[in-house]
């Protein structure tokens, strides 16, 4: 990978993209202007009920490795229910970090002004300047949906009950081939069909037999 002109290596596997500092990165030292305001008080409580309110389980997606998750955009949307477009924001914490595939960065979210919650972003990268802004926009969204786990926002996500029982009832298991004639087992909400190059072939048999137990919940959130 050959690094950003304004890059700099940290090891023989990892580089540090300095971008322009920010003012949290500039004050990381204080932990007053770090992580103002936090735990002070309860957000209000007409923010809290949209925070923790039930996922809407239309909005729920099913990756084809049976990964269920909630579109980032969906995230913003109950920030900005809950806060008000502008009551809140993402302030990255350092420069971006490449290794040989994956581009991360720290990110604190604030809500109202006060310190919310931390986490680091990630995202496949593969290299290239030209891939470069599409991949740090996905890092701060996959931080984003990180912090807002500690606002209770889709907790049901986590939950390997909840996980197995939205399994059984909206996903299914099926067999699928390509235009190369490769098969294999992927998974589709009930209501949905693969997306291309995958051509469905076949349910899977134990896709519905199965769905409610370890098979079907083996694939919980890891983040």
């Amino acid at each position: 990978m050959v690094p950003p002109p304004a890059a700099k290596a940290r090891d023989s596997t990892s580089t540090t993209f300095e971008f322009e500092p920010t003012p949290v990165q500039q004050n990381a030292d204080s932990l007053s202007a770090s992580f103002a305001g936090a735990s002070t008080e309860p957000f209000p409580s007409e923010a809290a009920a949209i925070l923790m309110a039930p996922v809407a389980e239309a909005d729920i997606e099913i990756k084809p490795d049976g990964l269920i998750y909630l579109p980032e955009i969906k995230y913003r949307r109950i920030l900005n229910k809950a806060f008000g477009p502008g009551g809140w924001a993402l302030v990255p914490r350092g420069p971006h970090t490449a290794s040989e595939k994956c581009l991360s960065r720290e990110y604190a979210l604030f809500c109202l002004g006060r310190f919310a919650a931390i986490a680091r972003g990630e995202q496949d990268f593969f290299g290239g300047e030209n891939a470069l802004a599409t991949a740090s926009e996905g890092v701060k969204s996959n931080a984003m949906m990180r912090c807002c786990k500690d606002l209770g926002v889709a907790s049901e996500l986590w939950d390997p009950v909840f996980i197995r029982d939205f399994k059984a009832r909206n996903c299914t298991q099926v067999w699928a081939a390509n235009h190369m004639g490769n098969k294999k087992q992927l998974w589709r909400r009930n209501n949905r069909t693969l997306d291309s190059p995958w051509t469905e072939s076949g349910t899977s048999s134990s896709s519905s037999s199965s769905s409610s137990s370890s098979s079907a919940g083996s694939k919980f959130k890891k983040y």
